[in-house]
């Protein structure tokens, strides 16, 4: 199904929708990679939902070349998070299971992201971060600052 979100929305409308995403931190040199995107204009992890008949690992890949425009070679399982509840500004809204990880390794090159998913990408200083969009990539942020 190439639009599985798209269609159930339809059907279901705005109401709450328990779904899978994934998410992944890239750091270099103590930095966080970041995008802005497109959708909001907030900045945030890569990530993104999954999509039927996907599985974890190629969401997680999927979604990381669309948002950071890079693609993984190497990654960590680090933390499922659980108790992430968004509200999109179009009102739809959502309780995300989110397998989160740490990419190790990219393939080496310029990033070629989704225009339609990222205005840009950057690297950030934990201690310097821009205003975060999403409150759970915030809460993210903190857990990854913490353990590295």
């Amino acid at each position: 199904m190439a639009n599985y979100i798209k269609d159930i929305r339809e059907k279901v409308g705005h109401m709450p929708l328990i779904m899978v995403g994934v998410g992944a931190a890239y750091i270099k040199e103590g930095k966080v990679l970041l995008q802005e995107r497109a959708d909001t204009g907030g900045w945030g992890l890569p990530g993104g939902y999954m999509e039927y008949g996907e599985s974890i690992e190629q969401t997680l890949k999927r979604e990381f070349k669309e948002d950071a425009g890079l693609e993984i070679i190497d990654y960590k399982f680090l933390k499922n998070f659980d108790q992430e509840f968004f509200k999109y500004p179009n009102g739809d809204q959502t309780q995300v299971l989110t397998p989160f990880y740490l990419v190790t390794k990219v393939k080496e090159g310029k990033p070629q992201f989704d225009p339609h998913e990222t205005s840009r990408v950057d690297f950030f200083d934990f201690n310097d971060l821009p205003e975060i969009h999403f409150d759970s990539h915030k809460r993210i942020l903190t857990y990854l600052h913490d353990i590295l």
